[in-house]
């Protein structure tokens, strides 16, 4: 089993920046892949952005690219999400989520491709 934990969220106004952080713990071993998704009230989940564990290219949604860096620690089983120029429609619950399935560059922007989830962590952006 994998746990994961978010923290970082909190209320910011438009145009400032937060990062969130994902702290990986249990059978980290087997993790190939990962991905930071985020839901807003009334709507679907949906994805932010992710890649593989360890290393390697990553993808991120339009919404958010030139915006949203996803950074990785392996040491610490640590993964990031730098969020920059944010925007009122940026405001949802962000959670990060890992997979032990192959790396699959469709797979990883569905939810379903994802194994562990971490509880959530609340941005809100003030206009």
């Amino acid at each position: 089993q994998v746990q994961l934990a978010e923290s970082g969220g909190g209320l910011v106004e438009a145009g400032d920046s937060l990062r969130l952080s994902c702290a990986a713990s249990g059978r980290t071993s087997r993790l190939t892949g990962m991905g930071w998704f985020r839901q807003a009230p009334g709507r679907e989940r949906e994805f932010v952005g992710g890649g593989p564990w360890s290393s390697g290219v990553l993808v991120y949604a339009d919404s958010v690219k030139d915006r949203f860096t996803i950074s990785r620690d392996n040491a610490k089983n640590t993964v990031s999400l730098q969020m920059n120029m944010l925007k009122p429609e940026d405001t949802a619950v962000y959670y990060c989520a890992s997979s032990t399935r192959p790396v699959r560059w469709d797979g990883l922007r569905t939810s379903g491709y994802y194994d562990y989830w971490g509880q959530g962590t609340r941005v809100t952006i003030s206009s």
